[in-house]
């Protein structure tokens, strides 16, 4: 009796070992061919791991890779158009954690969805590794996360011995003007970018992804070098607002730079570029 007990703790053993790996692999999950991405940094994850043929509808949003225009377009975060996705005949959706009346139509549908949540930087790579398993990419998706890994890692070792210059990253504000002015702050992707590429955020000691920043903190704050990101690549550079304020030492010095493109903003596969083009900004004698 206790050599059948013994065995059968064995195989049991065997058995829970082959079904975590099938699940984890992706294996338990037939490969998704007809996928609706709402998301951009999602969309450009599947193109980048050579799955964007798998589309069949995006969000409002996406932009890149310049394939995505002739897909249809089914709404963003706060307006997904539910009837049109489920029309698609998704095998898979992929969607924002926080769209919880979205996920509770997709199971009425019985359509699998994947849900989507980043925090900060290497939740980019964390995201590209199991979607691409889920897809059954996982190939792909691990070489393409190594490759940005390296690419990250390459940067931060590039930069390390300049100095950390206290630096304001902006991603939103009026134009024209120095109102509404959202900047990074302490945790998210955009102040993880900043310090692999050699600043010190003026705002780093805010526990939040962002603040609205007024132009007395910003006087307060000094930064050394104001970096705008803009998602238009056609934006105006628009610097000569910052004037008003010559006080701020990256006013006085001329060190206020605008960085456009999509990437710049996307949580996604080109976010080693866009830290690139933030480390050239404030260190071009590391380049």
């Amino acid at each position: 009796m206790a050599a059948l007990s013994t065995t059968r703790v064995i195989c049991r053993a065997i058995f829970a070992a082959f079904a975590f790996f099938f699940l984890s692999s992706g294996a338990g999950h037939a490969q998704a061919r007809r996928i609706v991405s709402i998301i951009p940094a999602t969309t450009e994850m599947l193109f980048a791991m050579g799955a964007g043929d798998r589309l069949v509808a995006v969000g409002s949003y996406d932009r890149f890779p310049p394939e995505v225009e002739k897909l249809p377009r089914v709404g963003a975060l706060l307006d997904p158009a539910v009837e049109r996705i489920i029309a698609m005949r998704p095998d898979l959706v992929i969607l924002y954690g926080t769209q919880a009346e979205l996920r509770t139509q997709l199971d009425r549908a019985q359509i699998p969805y994947y849900t989507y949540i980043h925090r900060g930087l290497p939740d980019i790579t964390e995201t590209i590794r199991p979607l691409g398993a889920r897809i059954g990419a996982a190939a792909q998706a691990n070489a393409l996360a190594g490759r940005i890994e390296r690419q990250i890692a390459d940067l931060r070792s590039r930069v390390a011995k300049s100095p950390r210059l206290k630096t304001l990253l902006v991603f939103g504000r009026e134009r024209g003007s120095l109102r509404n002015i959202d900047a990074s702050a302490g945790v998210g992707f955009l102040h993880d970018m900043l310090d692999v590429a050699g600043g010190e955020d003026v705002f780093g000691d805010i526990a939040r992804e962002s603040v609205q920043a007024t132009t007395e903190q910003l006087i307060a704050r000094a930064p050394e070098v104001i970096v705008e990101l803009r998602a238009d690549d056609e934006a105006q550079p628009d610097v000569e607002a910052w004037n008003v304020v010559p006080s701020i030492p990256a006013v006085r010095n001329h060190r206020v730079v605008v960085l456009a493109g999509s990437e710049m903003v996307t949580a996604g596969p080109r976010v080693a570029k866009a830290t690139e083009r933030i480390a050239r900004a404030l260190h071009p004698e590391a380049f």
